[in-house]
C-alpha cells in the first residue's frame, strides 16, 4: 500500500478528532493510522464497553438485573493507560486487554452500551482522557456525545457485506471460529441495537465529514481523513 504524503507542521495546539461508525467499518485500523501519523494517542472507546462486559461475564451476573449491575458498577474500577503508543484497559487492577476481542465479548458489550447509567458511568473517563487534546477517539457516540466540541469529526461506514467480511477476517486472524453469515448476522442485529438505543444512538454527528470506505483502501481513507485535519491546521 502507498501512504499519504500530506505533511503536518508542528503545533502547539492537540486537536480532539472523533471516528464514529457501525461494527466493521475500520474505524479502529484508521484511528490507530491516524493517530500514528500525527503522533496523537488513539482512544478505543468500545474497548471500554468490552471491558464492562468481561466483567459481567466473570461476575456471572445478568445485565437485566438492576441490583447486580448496580453493584458491580460500586465495585469495578476501569482504567485506561497508554504502552508503548497502544491503549491498554484495566478492570480492578487485572490488565485485560487481550481478552476483549472475543467475539461473546463484543456481543455483549453491544447490550451492556444500551444501558443508561454504563454510558454514564463511562462518559467522564473518556472525557478526561481527552481533556489534553492530541487524541484520535473512535466510537460510537463520539462526535455526537463524549467529545461534541471536538474540531475534526467523522463518520466511517460501509456496505454491511463488505463489514461482515472484514470482521470475519478479523476473526480468523484472532483464531475465533465464526462463520462469516453468522458474523453478518450479528452485525446487523448490532447495527440495529446501536441505532435504535434511547441513550446515544448511533448517527452521524451534523457537523461530521461521512466516509463510505466499501470500495477505499485503509491508505485512502487515511489519505481522505489527514487532508481534511490538514485544513483545519
Amino acid at each position: 500500500m502507498q501512504t499519504s504524503s500530506t505533511r503536518f507542521s508542528p503545533s502547539t495546539h492537540r486537536l480532539v478528532i472523533t471516528i464514529d461508525g457501525p461494527a466493521g467499518a475500520g474505524k479502529s485500523t484508521v484511528a490507530q493510522c491516524v493517530a500514528r501519523r500525527l503522533g496523537y494517542t488513539y482512544l478505543d472507546t468500545g474497548a471500554l464497553y468490552r471491558a464492562v462486559a468481561w466483567n459481567v461475564k466473570q461476575a456471572a451476573i445478568d445485565i437485566l438485573d438492576v441490583n447486580q449491575m448496580n453493584s458491580l458498577m460500586a465495585s469495578m474500577n476501569v482504567h485506561i493507560m497508554v504502552q508503548e503508543s497502544l491503549m491498554r484497559v484495566w478492570v480492578n487492577e487485572e490488565d485485560v486487554t487481550s481478552q476483549l476481542r472475543d467475539p461473546e465479548i463484543g456481543t455483549l458489550a453491544s447490550s451492556v452500551a444500551t444501558i443508561p447509567a454504563i454510558r454514564e458511568w463511562l462518559l467522564p473517563i473518556q472525557q478526561d482522557f481527552g481533556r489534553q487534546g492530541g487524541i484520535v477517539a473512535e466510537g460510537r457516540d463520539m462526535g455526537t456525545r463524549v467529545f461534541p466540541f471536538a474540531e475534526a469529526k467523522f463518520f466511517l461506514d460501509a456496505d454491511v457485506a463488505i463489514r461482515a467480511k472484514r470482521r470475519y477476517q478479523d476473526n480468523v486472524l484472532a483464531g475465533h471460529g465464526m462463520e462469516q453469515a453468522a458474523v453478518q448476522e450479528e452485525i446487523i442485529a448490532r447495527d440495529i441495537r446501536d441505532r435504535s438505543r434511547t441513550i446515544a444512538p448511533l448517527y452521524p454527528a451534523s457537523d461530521a465529514v461521512v466516509i463510505d470506505s466499501s470500495v477505499l483502501t485503509v491508505d485512502e481513507v487515511v489519505a481522505t481523513i489527514l487532508e481534511r485535519i490538514s485544513a483545519i491546521q
